[in-house]
């Protein structure tokens, strides 16, 4: 028997969740260490995962299957297409910087700091919770990507919820313009808010999964797709738009999309910053690589007939992310309603149908979630040391924080796009693709490109240059450990924005395969070349 490779690497960090949380409460720094040490464990499984996987092989490879529940056909079943190794290895290269860059983040405060109440004081939740948490989302994160059972994807689907709940509810961003009672209850209802919008598009996607269960027998993908192909399987129109609309909500829940949007910018204005990072480069990547995996290869018609509806939906999405970030005065709320412009690429190119599509949408999820994490860390440095969120309270920086400054100006850079940095590419291959079946959309979608400029640039205007205001002219530069978990993912950035490559290698099979199952090709150009 081979060793199951996939189940390690969901397991270690679920094994380290439980070990994080068991240290004793005065070994604080003890638990951040081990839950930095499983993190990059992780990750070398992860590594392991990416050389072992052949895209030229089979489309699910390293699969596992085993009986669990054969009452119901429930089967724990575990495999990966290109797609999901590209973002297991995201998820597992942005978990120890996530760590390292909330290394105080749940840190008891000061109790002599007269600036703080008692409330203040004793809200914090021990350090050991914090980081199993973090642990425990990217457990269930990464069995998501390797789940091909509809069902125990279902199950971990929503069980990360209970885990970013706390994350979210419970430790809370410390800088808050209305004090610390006005900060626990925006970060309750924050909470409360992110769990009830994804809790009731899982309940939708219950009752499909159940629907498709009595329709197809077992909640097999492989199964299920491979008989849809060959005819075996055939579902009436009506039932295979119901179920496909089930499922399609609660990705569009987690992804998010617009309308069903709101929660996001609540979530991460109200998380720490990595905190925020998980939320949005690793969370929320489980939606829109759902609708690629289960909706496209479960429900292919029923998604060429909605095709039209979520690319109107998705191109809401950018322009309207890009113009509420435009007009932000909260740092952290800005990133989020660029990330949701950012998701609304994502859809689209999914449901542009073409392989410039699929493809760029699978490269922006890995270069999206790379570019987030730079920006939002780097930011949430810069809050740590400032003690406010609010734009307007910064001016300066880039004088007595050069370092700082840069790395927040690459990360800026690369959230609009700059050619150079990793998320060109893909945005390029997106629109590309978009336009080739869907011009108009693909021409109005640029224009959420130009926003992106604006919201960016007016950023690091505000915050970086003009004078040096008198909060922030003591501000310390990034330090060492600031540095490394910096540094790495500018590198990374500009490697894959000069040298994409290694990814679309891998992840263009999967691609290739997911429009045979949606029974689309390529639009062919109707001019011809000259001889």
């Amino acid at each position: 028997m081979s060793f199951p490779l996939l189940t390690a690497t969901a397991a270690l960090p679920a094994i380290g969740a439980v070990a994080t949380a068991a240290v004793p409460a005065a070994r604080r720094t003890a638990a951040k260490w081990l839950a930095l040490l499983v993190s990059l464990a992780t990750l070398a499984l992860a590594a392991t995962t990416l050389i072992r996987f052949d895209p030229d092989g089979d489309r699910y490879q390293l699969t596992e299957s085993h009986a669990w529940i054969a009452e119901f056909g429930v089967r724990y079943e575990l495999g990966v297409d290109g797609i999901a190794v590209a973002l297991i290895a995201l998820t597992a290269l942005l978990i120890p910087f996530i760590i390292l860059a909330g290394w105080h983040d749940a840190d008891p405060l000061e109790t002599g700091d007269a600036s703080l109440s008692s409330f203040a004081a004793g809200r914090w939740r021990p350090t050991q919770g914090f980081f199993a948490l973090i642990l425990a989302v990217e457990a269930m994160v990464i069995i998501s990507f390797e789940a091909t059972d509809v069902f125990l994807f279902y199950i971990f689907f929503e069980a990360m919820l209970i885990p970013m709940y706390f994350l979210i509810g419970g430790f809370g961003d410390r800088a808050h313009e209305h004090g610390e009672k006005a900060a626990a209850t925006q970060r309750s209802y924050a909470a409360v808010k992110f769990l009830l919008y994804n809790l009731v598009g899982g309940l939708i996607m219950l009752a499909a999964v159940i629907g498709l269960y009595v329709v197809a027998g077992n909640f097999s993908l492989t199964e299920i797709a491979e008989a849809r192909a060959n005819g075996t399987l055939d579902m009436a129109t009506s039932t295979e738009r119901w179920l496909f609309l089930g499922f399609f909500f609660a990705f569009a829940v987690k992804a998010p999309l617009w309308p069903l949007h709101t929660w996001l910018p609540n979530a991460m204005g109200e998380a720490t910053a990595p905190v925020a990072v998980l939320i949005t480069a690793v969370v929320d990547k489980v939606g829109t690589f759902a609708m690629l995996r289960f909706c496209l290869q479960l429900f292919p018609e029923a998604s060429k007939w909605a095709t039209p509806a979520i690319l109107v939906l998705a191109l809401i999405s950018i322009i309207y992310g890009a113009l509420l970030a435009v007009g932000q005065r909260d740092i952290k709320r800005l990133v989020a309603y660029a990330s949701i412009s950012h998701f609304g690429f994502i859809i689209m190119g999914i449901f542009a149908m073409t392989s410039q599509g699929q493809s760029g949408a699978t490269l922006y999820m890995v270069n999206h979630g790379i570019s987030t994490a730079a920006l939002m860390l780097v930011a949430g440095f810069l809050i740590s040391r400032r003690g406010s969120r609010l734009i307007a309270d910064y001016g300066g920086v880039q004088k007595v924080a050069p370092v700082l400054a840069g790395t927040f100006l690459i990360g800026g850079l690369a959230t609009l796009s700059l050619p150079g940095l990793a998320p060109f590419v893909s945005e390029f291959l997106v629109l590309v693709g978009t336009f080739a079946n869907y011009p108009v959309i693909g021409i109005i979608a640029t224009f959420g490109i130009v926003l992106a400029a604006l919201y960016t640039l007016v950023l690091y205007q505000r915050t970086m240059t003009g004078p040096v205001k008198p909060e922030v002219a003591t501000m310390p530069d990034l330090r060492v450990r600031e540095l490394v978990v910096v540094a790495p993912l500018v590198a990374v950035l500009i490697f894959l924005g000069v040298y994409p490559k290694p990814v679309t290698d891998i992840v263009n099979p999967a691609v290739k395969q997911t429009m045979s199952d949606v029974q689309k090709k390529d639009p062919q150009p109707e001019v011809e070349a000259a001889k």
